[in-house]
């Protein structure tokens, strides 16, 4: 059985620290088996979700740009790794106005498909940038890939981050979890099934109790 990740390059520049990152973690992926596609959303113009209700009568975003491309590649994929810089203690706001759009104008399940962020700021601000990224996977039913470290790499250039040697293992060793989560997940798919999902309760206390 053949296994794809998007990986999804948040950041304006299409060979910086993302990308140094991310061939680390392709170099890792393809050599056990997975084919990868990366794609560059961070020099793209990505408008933010204006909440008008399309997506939910015709299935796909109003605005057809990138994200409606993107969601049908997400819809087939195994494995979705979205990179950013950091801007201002944040991710780049380009990737997220394309993930809101993304996870909110897409109907079709994501339950157990593995997603994994990996952020990259020259000092400070990765963790929240980090925390930030993986709420669209943990409200998703997506497991959330770990490594040996916050996925994050440090550098204010490409050449930068090839030096944060820690930062690259790192990456190595998020490429080889995603690989065994999402083989263990297809196989545990096959023997027990997949879990069940329950939904229809929705909290809002319009009685204000």
């Amino acid at each position: 059985m053949s296994y794809k990740v998007l990986l999804l390059n948040g950041s304006p520049h299409v060979k910086g620290c993302v990308a140094t990152a991310f061939d680390e973690i392709i170099k890792v992926l393809n050599s056990e088996g997975l084919e990868t596609e990366v794609i560059q959303v961070g020099s793209k113009n990505i408008k933010g979700c204006v909440a008008c209700g399309y997506c939910h009568k015709n299935g796909k975003c109003v605005v057809d740009d990138l994200v409606n491309e993107v969601a049908a590649k997400f819809e087939e994929a195994d494995g979705l790794i979205v990179g950013s810089p950091v801007y201002y203690g944040s991710p780049n706001g380009t990737i997220l106005s394309f993930m809101d759009r993304l996870f909110y104008s897409t109907r079709f399940s994501k339950h157990m498909k593995v997603g994994a962020a990996v952020v990259s700021a020259r000092r400070g601000g990765n963790t929240a940038s980090f925390d930030v990224l993986n709420k669209y996977f943990t409200i998703s039913g997506m497991p959330v890939v770990s490594s040996t470290y916050w996925n994050q790499v440090h550098g204010f250039t490409a050449e930068d981050v090839k030096k944060d040697l820690e930062g690259l293992q790192v990456m190595r060793n998020l490429a080889h979890n995603m690989s065994f989560l999402i083989k263990a997940i297809n196989d545990g798919k096959e023997k027990y099934g997949l879990p069940t999902v329950e939904r229809g309760a929705s909290t809002s206390f319009p009685d204000g109790k």
